[in-house]
């Protein structure tokens, strides 16, 4: 039977999936690794829809959380939930679109809150030695051929850099903007007598953290041979500049600290950032002062910084288990408290085999 006259017929279901996945690699030029993925996820929603009894266009929010349920209750990751979500989304935006459908169901559907991994972070021993190697730690990529001299200069520079990292848990766009003095138009800078370094973080915040001995020294050392670079050019206002004379860039830092974590025998590759959760945590672990932590890194929340007693945490049950000669009686999972029962031993459950301690 043919339609009335001005009167579209709906297309079916499967034409609806094509025409999207069409629209994606054509329209939007996504790659076709992502439009492949995206078929799949569209196949995943056709079966949940037919083993529900649903059509695809009157897939109602109920039908995707019990959905997100499902799946989640199989094992599957927060973040693939995620992702599924993502491309579901996306298909029912565009149905919205073309007229299809008056209301996205996956709109306002989360997936299962994913767990936060841990801030990656040195132990103190490999902190410090980093810290403390004295070597050039390889050639400046793309750099000049450089004589001895201009090597020891180059090792006093990324000594200090790693020290400030370190040793004041600044980020790496903080260290890039260092300048070598204080001015009405210097943003961040070190007070050297003061000891402290005045910083322009996140959301424009500034802020002044403390700087130690060490960086001081190798501060000093750094300063002095630094002009041998900087010339008299008054423009060179950076602290940490190149052979060239020019401010170093987040990425010649990273390259930097990647070639002396290895030079200076670490077997953990080391990133601006880690020196910084290596500050926080190792600061913690010593003090327990969780606000004293958030004002020296700068978070604007709490919340924020509460990801290092999780860290701090897993340190002390390393220890605990390496220390205590009760610590492997029982693994950490089955140490929960569980249900009493009636029975024996006093009304308390049997304590279960003896198992190897989880590490957190």
């Amino acid at each position: 039977m043919t339609p009335a006259a001005g009167v579209q017929s709906v297309p079916t279901p499967d034409a609806l999936v094509l025409r999207y996945l069409n629209h994606v690699r054509v329209e939007k030029r996504l790659a076709s690794r992502t439009v492949q993925l995206y078929a799949l996820d569209l196949e995943k929603l056709a079966v949940f829809a037919a083993n529900a009894g649903a059509a695809l266009l009157t897939v109602q929010p109920v039908h995707i959380r019990r959905w997100v349920a499902q799946m989640h209750g199989q094992g599957r990751s927060a973040r693939g939930i995620a992702l599924i979500l993502s491309g579901w989304r996306g298909f029912y935006l565009w149905l919205g679109q073309q007229g299809h459908i008056s209301n996205n169901p996956v709109q306002g559907v989360r997936a299962p809150k994913a767990p936060k991994p841990l801030p990656k972070s040195l132990g103190v021993d490999e902190a410090v030695q980093l810290a403390a190697f004295t070597g050039a730690g390889g050639a400046a990529s793309g750099a000049r051929t450089m004589d001895a001299q201009d090597q020891h200069r180059l090792a006093l520079r990324d000594q200090c850099m790693t020290e400030l990292l370190y040793g004041s848990g600044l980020r790496i766009a903080e260290l890039v903007g260092l300048d070598v003095r204080g001015s009405a138009q210097a943003r961040c800078w070190i007070d050297a007598d003061a000891a402290q370094a005045h910083v322009i973080g996140k959301g424009s915040k500034r802020r002044i953290v403390p700087v130690g001995y060490h960086a001081l020294v190798a501060l000093q050392a750094w300063v002095t041979v630094r002009t041998a670079w900087a010339g008299d050019l008054a423009e060179v206002t950076a602290l940490f500049i190149s052979a060239r004379g020019t401010r170093l860039s987040p990425q010649q830092i990273r390259v930097r600290l990647k070639q002396r974590c290895l030079a200076a025998g670490l077997a953990t590759p080391v990133h601006p950032h880690m020196l910084r959760h290596s500050f926080a945590s190792h600061v913690l672990q010593s003090s327990g002062d969780l606000r004293a932590v958030q004002e020296l890194l700068g978070h604007a929340s709490i919340t924020t910084t509460q990801a290092y007693t999780r860290l701090d945490f897993q340190h002390l049950a390393q220890v605990y288990d390496k220390a205590h000669p009760r610590a492997h009686s029982r693994s950490r999972d089955a140490a929960q408290p569980t249900e009493l029962s009636s029975g024996d031993n006093n009304g308390c459950t049997p304590l279960p085999a003896t198992t190897r301690r989880k590490r957190p």
